[in-house]
């Protein structure tokens, strides 16, 4: 590359350097901009840092062709109303669950999680394997949205609770942050279940407004700060035993794509989705050392009364949903289908794997 002088400029170079300065700017100019709203506090682990890392890799990816800004929950919109604001074109992209969505289609908390149902692997097998995508899109697309995996918490803990749960009768009456399937089942054994956002949860224990609540995993509820004001953190997690978080595009904002921004989009989700499974696993093991020696969290083991009723109430649960709808029969089908026969796998691989490491 010869070197530029003031003689060069002089001499008309100054016609071909001004244009190569141009020419980025001119593409950047073209770029598409576009926003994602969350559900997540800002830089929350999990969640919150796949919402960011999904956006940055469709930077990276398409060579900053499609940039994307992404919002907080509460700073556009709030965060139950994320599916809303990409169908309605608020923003293009948005970060969230699906089971935030289950009042608008009972089905749709198949995507994030149902009780006593598929573990993550699992859950990824009928997504992409399974069939279970094929039914995502047609269950969102009266919402104006196209459904991805965009993360995942994995299997989450059962909860925080400001006092010891000694057997099945100490639910009653609790309010308990559950959402989801799994908050249909604490009601139905006595509970009362509260729809409150992640970003306010602590509050809501720390003033009394709920006696416990559930969220993912240690990796992201030490973050929250939950610990503080509910010492005893309950397991397992019969209510979520799968984390899957959703990044929804408009489907008027997807359609103006090329087909390699699309397939950016669906590489960069793709990226994420296992990508956060393999550090919340990280972030879980350190979390959880913290949280037994610095925080003086106290571990407990949900009792085994109150554990066989939630299994029975939940198989309740879920057959009571797939009368709702067609939509929703076919997705239960073929989710509780699948469970089935995955089932026995799981129990002669995995954990016979674990019980064999345990001795």
């Amino acid at each position: 590359m010869s070197k530029v002088t003031r003689r060069t400029l002089a001499r008309g170079g100054a016609a071909g350097l001004l244009g190569a300065i141009a020419a980025p700017a001119v593409a950047r100019a073209s770029a598409l901009r576009w926003r994602m709203v969350t559900s997540w506090p800002k830089h929350l682990p999990g969640p919150g840092l796949s919402a960011e890392r999904i956006a940055a890799r469709i930077g990276a990816l398409s060579g900053g062709r499609l940039e994307i800004t992404v919002s907080a929950a509460g700073e556009i919109v709030p965060a139950f109303e994320v599916l809303d604001a990409v169908g309605s074109g608020v923003a293009e992209m948005g970060h969230t669950a699906a089971f935030y969505w289950q009042g608008k289609a009972p089905a749709s908390a198949f995507f994030t999680t149902v009780p006593f149902g598929l573990t993550p692997n699992e859950h990824v097998a009928w997504i992409d394997a399974g069939g279970g995508q094929a039914l995502w899109d047609e269950l969102y697309a009266p919402f104006g949205v196209k459904p991805f995996m965009g993360g995942n918490t994995g299997v989450s803990m059962g909860g925080w609770f400001r006092h010891e749960i000694k057997s099945r009768d100490d639910v009653h009456g609790l309010k308990v942050r559950a959402l989801g399937l799994g908050g249909e089942v604490y009601r139905r054994l006595g509970a009362i279940p509260q729809t409150t956002s992640p970003g306010e949860i602590l509050v809501a224990l720390q003033s009394g407004v709920i006696d416990g609540a559930e969220f993912v995993g240690p990796g992201s509820d030490i973050a929250l700060g939950l610990y503080r004001f509910a010492p005893f953190y309950y397991g397992p997690g019969f209510n979520k035993p799968n984390g899957t978080g959703e990044c929804i595009v408009a489907l008027k904002a997807w359609e103006t794509l090329d087909a390699e921004l699309k397939a950016i989009v669906t590489h960069a989700c793709a990226a994420e989705a296992s990508f956060a499974l393999a550090e919340m696993e990280r972030l879980n093991i350190e979390a959880l050392a913290t949280l037994t020696t610095r925080d003086n969290m106290q571990l407990r083991a949900f009792p085994s009364d109150f554990v066989a009723a939630a299994r029975s109430t939940a198989a309740d649960v879920l057959a009571e949903l797939a009368t709702r709808s067609v939509t929703a029969r076919n997705v239960h089908d073929s989710y509780v289908g699948f469970r089935d026969r995955i089932a026995a796998w799981s129990r002669i691989s995995l954990q016979a794997v674990l019980e064999a490491r345990e001795g």
